[in-house]
């Protein structure tokens, strides 16, 4: 089996990217990450990775004199390590509109909401203060436009009466952690991929393996809570 060279986009902690890497670990998985690269070189997620034996690169905004400049970096980056797949974790910059369309099909990007609700920034204390019941974390082809690309898969995760936002993005990591390695694995396999403007999904074995392979409510739920528990909180 080839495995697709995969290099993971960071500012911060690097929880999603372990995650991967984690995921990588095992020599079935359908893509292996050969790179990682930071925005900010006190990234946690940098030492992590090194840790692992995978290689690193900091490419900061500041030591570039345009956006062209350090969109042009990091291009050259992903070249020198051979990527066929970006995956942003946690990658805090908008990348600009000429790289995005290079890389369109083969750079995807996890969120913490159901998209296309709550884009941008703040989700979790956006969605307390809407009042929704069901919150959760996607995973999208990145174009252009912020959050806006089509979506590979979802994982959703009540949103319990007594809530703030750090119980709640808490809860929304943990399935983070889960769908993220799946969605990559879909597209590094081919089973996911982007057709004008959409994401086509490769004929699934059974229903449910279509199922927990593209939206993975309720069985995240199951550890915490089960469907009648759920309506029993919902107001």
């Amino acid at each position: 089996m080839s495995r697709k060279r995969t290099v993971v986009l960071i500012s911060g902690r690097g929880s999603n990217m372990t995650a991967l890497i984690a995921a990588a670990s095992d020599p079935t998985y359908p893509a292996e990450i050969v790179g990682v690269i930071s925005d900010r070189a006190n990234a946690a997620g940098l030492g992590i990775a090194q840790s692992r034996g995978i290689a690193t690169k900091v490419i900061q905004r500041a030591d570039h004199p345009s956006k062209d400049a350090y969109d042009a970096a990091i291009d050259a980056a992903l070249a020198g390590f051979g990527a066929e797949i970006v995956a942003l974790a946690g990658y805090m910059r908008i990348l600009g509109r000429g790289l995005v369309e290079k890389w369109q099909g083969r750079m995807i990007n996890i969120h913490p909401a159901l998209l296309p609700a709550f884009k941008g920034l703040d989700t979790h204390a956006r969605a307390i203060r809407a009042g929704v019941r069901i919150h959760g974390c996607s995973v999208h082809f990145v174009t252009p436009e912020m959050d806006d690309g089509p979506i590979i898969a979802q994982a959703a995760v009540p949103v319990m009466v007594g809530d703030n936002e750090d119980t709640l993005a808490a809860r929304v990591l943990k399935v983070e952690h889960r769908l993220y390695p799946l969605a990559l694995g879909l597209v590094a396999e081919g089973k996911a991929r982007m057709e004008k403007g959409h994401t086509v999904f490769a004929h699934f074995a059974d229903d449910a393996d279509n199922a927990t392979s593209v939206v993975m409510a309720p069985d995240p739920l199951r550890e915490e809570t089960d469907l009648e528990q759920l309506a029993r909180i919902t107001p």
